[in-house]
């Protein structure tokens, strides 16, 4: 399950991904009140978007923010990682947060790691084919 926060910045970005073409920013408070998400946890969100390179920001009089690529170039997986982190259901199958597991004796002999694979494998699979401009197209 994606948390709240992974949520609401699908719900940003896709508001941001309609502006794309007029390269007009919105502003943080026009956001939230259309989406619904509460101003400083949006602004927060904003935030780390901007800091990993999916936004950017304009400051004064028609200031706010913007997607920076396109839409077809932002996959959920992208920002789900910079989100929530990892995908995989645990870290032993994560393909980008590696971390062995505390109560496994053994990766090899594990009962559930092939499991937990094919699950990480799944969600993968639409969560790196899908973006922002397949979210729109979807509305």
């Amino acid at each position: 399950m994606i948390s709240k926060k992974a949520k609401y910045a699908f719900k940003a970005l896709t508001r941001l991904a309609e502006g794309f073409e007029t390269h007009k920013p919105l502003l943080i408070s026009e956001i939230s009140e259309k989406e619904n998400i509460p101003k400083k946890f949006l602004e927060a969100i904003l935030l780390e978007l901007r800091n990993n390179g999916i936004l950017q920001s304009q400051k004064g009089k028609g200031g706010g923010y913007l997607l920076r690529t396109e839409p077809k170039d932002v996959s959920l997986a992208k920002i789900i990682r910079i989100i929530d982190g990892p995908i995989a259901p645990v870290l032993c199958v994560s393909l980008n947060f590696y971390g062995k597991c505390d109560d496994c004796n053994s990766e090899e002999k594990c009962k559930i790691r092939p499991f937990m694979t094919q699950l990480r494998d799944a969600n993968l699979a639409v969560y790196e084919n899908t973006t922002l401009k397949d979210l729109l197209d979807n509305v």
